[in-house]
């Protein structure tokens, strides 16, 4: 997931110098989304991991 979102952030990058300013936005829009998820989603992961059943 998160190369997913590096992958659209270099997208976004390089939309950007060649001058499409519409798809870097989206790449851009879309990196930031999978970042967030990537996030929430290790969060979550790490508070499982700690807890033990009995």
């Amino acid at each position: 997931m998160l190369s997913y979102a590096i992958t659209f952030f270099i997208i976004a990058l390089l939309a950007g110098i060649f001058g499409f300013w519409g798809v870097a936005g989206l790449a851009a829009g879309i990196a930031k989304v999978l970042c967030v998820v990537f996030i929430v989603l290790m969060i979550v992961s790490l508070f499982s991991g700690r807890s033990r059943r009995l």
